[in-house]
């Protein structure tokens, strides 16, 4: 069977970045017309998100500027077209690739709506191959990043010597909405920001990097009311049920361990732990699930404090960490990811 590895896995921030004290100031001025109780309530929420900063692709006035999905769409498209081509270039310089060399290209975003999508424009920018093939994952959410890691481990398991690019890029700030005072929408404005990740994956048979072991999704039944968006006039409107952490806490045992054990492992044997950070409560869970068997999730919780969490590209910062470690030979990592569906991806890697 062939082998599939990553190769290298690089990061790009927007232009603008900004501490969670210094964005107070203009969620109380935003929501200086509701009563009292909600707006301290609020307030709260974004003081206790275990999120110190983020990142975004338009400056904070404009973020708190009413405007319409058009408008807040043309900013997502002019900005997430640079951030994929930067991101794309950072890692293939990082893993001294030629961009003719990628047989394979995977752009994921769900925060605003192109057609021709992202990987069209990076074709042209970075002159890739005219006969690269090429696809686009748009509706997934945050679990997204983890999506196309799947499909380009069994696109390169089924072609070996080929070479494939994973690209994320989220603008959630292109999603926020002024006219809903929705606990979702309070929520989403709380913890999300704006990020491109790229991940180079590989089977050459002289590669080095951590090997795909095995991919796997599991989708839970009827739960699509769980997570996603509406689409309004006004853009993307941010569904987000309060029962997420617990339900996934239901669904553990039942994501980790058939899935581990299917592979001749398990999670006693995991020795890295390579977690989207959906929210700081989905983060008190997971470790509440594992922290008893003497397992962290310590970068997970530092990529959220660090950046937010930036919907698919969030879990892929996350392994940015992993890979910039000394991690012995034939230790094992578990990358797991959630998002609309409701779903949850898994990879398991091995050094």
């Amino acid at each position: 069977m062939n082998s599939v590895r990553i190769a290298t896995v690089a990061k790009a921030l927007p232009p603008f970045c900004r501490e969670t004290k210094d964005i107070l100031p203009f969620v109380e001025l935003w929501l200086s017309g509701q009563e009292e109780r909600f707006r301290r309530k609020v307030i709260k929420i974004f003081e206790g998100a275990a999120v110190d900063r983020r990142y975004g692709i338009m400056n904070i006035e404009e973020v708190f500027k009413a405007s319409s999905l058009e408008d807040k769409n043309d900013i997502y498209v002019r900005e997430v077209k640079k951030l994929g081509t930067t991101v794309l270039q950072k890692a293939l310089l990082k893993s001294n690739w030629s961009p003719d060399s990628l047989d394979y290209i995977i752009t994921v975003s769900c925060t605003g709506i192109m057609i021709p999508s992202l990987d069209a424009y990076i074709v042209n920018d970075l002159q890739l191959r005219q006969d690269i093939i090429r696809l686009p994952v748009t509706e997934m959410g945050c679990a997204a990043g983890v999506s196309g890691l799947i499909y380009a481990a069994n696109f390169l398991r089924a072609n070996p010597g080929k070479r494939a690019a994973v690209i994320a890029v989220e603008s959630p700030t292109a999603t926020f909405q002024l006219t809903d005072y929705s606990m979702a929408n309070m929520v989403s404005a709380a913890i999300f920001g704006d990020g491109a990740a790229c991940v180079l994956l590989t089977s050459e048979e002289e590669a080095s990097g951590p090997a795909i072991v095995a991919e796997e999704m599991y989708h839970f039944r009827n739960a699509t009311h769980l997570m996603g968006f509406d689409l309004t006039n006004n853009g993307l409107k941010m569904i987000l049920d309060p029962s997420v952490p617990e339900t996934i806490a239901q669904h553990f045992p039942n994501i980790v361990h058939p899935f581990l054990e299917k592979n001749g492992t398990s999670i006693e044997h995991v020795d890295h732990l390579i977690f989207h950070p959906g929210g700081k409560k989905i983060v008190q869970t997971v470790e509440g699930l594992f922290g008893k068997l003497g397992k962290n999730i310590d970068d997970t919780r530092e990529i959220l404090r660090l950046y937010g969490n930036m919907s698919s590209a969030t879990v892929l910062y996350v392994l940015e960490r992993f890979l910039s470690k000394k991690i012995a030979k034939g230790e094992q990592g578990l990358i797991l990811s959630f998002g609309p569906g409701f779903s949850a991806q898994r990879v398991l890697l091995e050094w």
